[in-house]
Formats: structure tokens, sequence, C-alpha cells
């Protein structure tokens, strides 16, 4: 395992980091909680310290099952959490007033919930679920913040970017009031590199690479037949058509590279990883076989210029949760 320091946090961790909402069981179906703390288990044993997980993952329960592994074992492990917004809306939507996401009553109350859940003292990043921009400077969140950090309730402060809207938080991250964002990052989103990346490098903000697989997309299993269990989040994600186009472009990458199509997930974790902005990447992992295969990745500078080169041609503009 390969570690980088996230941000001016100064934290060292692992750049494969464990993405806790499947084990939630909650938008995913078929997580298996005695398998999800084999997996977690399995992660800390190849080198994984940063996991991130949300209070929303499941009503806490993905929270809970990462306080479980906290007590078990002695390794230094970093836990990044997220406040659900208090409308429950995600994204958050243009003109919701920032009173209906996150009051300091809200941020607070969140908070002490999940330091129960984790079972710790202090939460290592604390992050907002969804973010918007017009919320700089009004409100009262960030006084509810700062007194957070002061009491040693949270060491750290992150969003997390609105799906495909990486420039939603470029005034945010000029404030200074940010020690990390997370965002979409992937072979076919490619947009956060546009601008997002260079303002994090600029004002060393760690950078959390969120759905680095396109919610299974780039793993090459997405097949036009697919079916999905009854209830999971991908029959509406992969519906319609989408199987299909996704298979296509599937193909069109492993043919551009000459790879076989079990090499594809590595592939696609290395392209996030190439990015100097990135500190880490966070797949989701259910399952030990799933932990084993992401968590052997060396470097992520070794696809070398061609691959990176022919992949950039592979962006694929669009948003399959709104679309």
């Amino acid at each position: 395992m390969h570690y980088r320091t996230l941000g001016r946090t100064g934290l060292q961790i692992s750049e494969i980091g464990y993405g806790a909402w499947g084990i939630g069981n909650s938008g995913w179906r078929g997580a298996n909680d005695d398998e999800s703390v084999r997996a977690l288990n399995r992660a800390i044993d190849l080198g994984l310290n940063f996991i991130d997980t949300a209070l929303g993952y499941g009503d806490g329960h993905s929270e809970r099952l990462v306080g479980k592994l906290l007590r078990e074992r002695s390794e230094t492990i970093y836990v990044a959490t997220k406040i659900p917004p208090k409308n429950r809306l995600w994204p958050a939507r243009r003109g919701t007033p920032v009173e209906e996401g996150f009051p300091a009553d809200h941020v607070i109350a969140s908070t002490e919930t999940s330091l129960r859940n984790l079972g710790v003292e202090t939460i290592d990043v604390q992050q907002f679920h969804v973010w918007s921009d017009e919320w700089v400077g009004v409100g009262d969140w960030q006084p509810a913040i700062e007194r957070l950090k002061r009491d040693g309730k949270i060491r750290f402060f992150g969003v997390s970017i609105n799906d495909y809207e990486p420039d939603n938080a470029l005034q945010l991250i000029e404030t200074g009031v940010v020690d990390s964002v997370q965002v979409i990052y992937n072979i076919f989103e490619q947009s956060p590199e546009e601008r997002l990346f260079p303002a994090c490098l600029h004002h060393n903000i760690g950078v959390i690479a969120r759905v680095p697989l396109d919610e299974g997309g780039l793993t090459g299993q997405i097949r036009a037949d697919s079916v999905f269990p009854e209830g999971d989040f991908r029959a509406n994600y992969f519906r319609g058509e989408r199987k299909r186009e996704v298979e296509e472009r599937v193909r069109a990458i492993v043919a551009d590279l000459d790879i076989a199509p079990e090499a594809l997930a590595e592939t696609a974790l290395r392209f996030v990883l190439s990015h100097p902005a990135v500190s880490t990447v966070i797949p989701g992992m259910r399952s030990v076989r799933n932990v084993e295969r992401n968590c052997t990745i060396g470097g992520g500078r070794g696809l070398g210029d061609q691959k990176l080169a022919a992949l950039r041609a592979h962006r694929w503009p669009r948003n399959f949760y709104r679309d």
C-alpha cells in the first residue's frame, strides 16, 4: 500500500481508501454484515488506513460497523464521515437556504450522533454530505464547525461536492475554511481536472475521489442483460439503454488499451490516482475479494503517459443520477 498526504491536514492516508456506503445496506442491496466486517478487517491487514462513511448510510449502520472495527484494531485508522442535510435533499438544490440544510444545531447534533456510532472522541474529517457555494459566508454553520474543532470533536472539515458539479466548491476553497473536498472523478467524469484540481493544488486542499468505478460501470461487469436486486439503486442508475451504452463504451476502452476486461477496474483506479491532486480514492468494497483486488494496486502513476492520453479520449459527460 502507498500513502499520500491529505492536503494541509498532514494526515498520511492510504491511496486506496474504503468507501463504506455499500456496507450500510442503503441503496446497494446484498450487503452482509459478517462479510462487511471481514472485508474491513482484510483492508486493514493490507495497509488501508482511511475509511469514508456517513451518518446517512443506513441511518448510521455503516458508522456502527466501522466503530466495531475501530474497537477491535490497534492500528491507526483515519475516519471521515458526513453530516446529512437536514432537509434530506441530495444533491443540494440551487436557491435552497443553508438553514434548511446545515443549521448549527443540526451540524452539532449530527456530529454527536456520529461520535457515538463510531465510538470515538474525535472524528478525523467531518464533511457536509452536500454543498452549494451559495452558502459561503451565510448561516451559522461555520461557527458550529469552529466550535466542534475547538471542543476536540472534529479535527478537520470537508465537503462532499454535488454529483457532477466540481466547480460548486471553488468559492469555499478560496475562503480557507475547508480542509478537503470529495468529488466524483473517473475515466468518464474528468471535469474536476479543469478548475477544481488546480484550485486544490494551489490551496493545498485534500481530494477524496469517489465513484472511481462509475457505480460498477468501469468494472466491466455491467452488460446489456445485467439484472440488479430489487430495491438496488443501480437498477435506476443503469435503467433503459444505459447498460448497453456502458457495455459498448467499456468494450471500446478495453480494445483501445489492449487490456483484458478483468484488468479494467485496476486501470480505472490507477487513472484516478495518476492525478497529483488526488489524495485517496474510495471504491466501495463489500467483499474480501474486492478488497484484495483493490488494495494490491501499486502506485497510481504506473499507467504511463500513452495510456493516460488514450483514457482521456473516453471522457463521457452525463449524469445518470438525475438525467
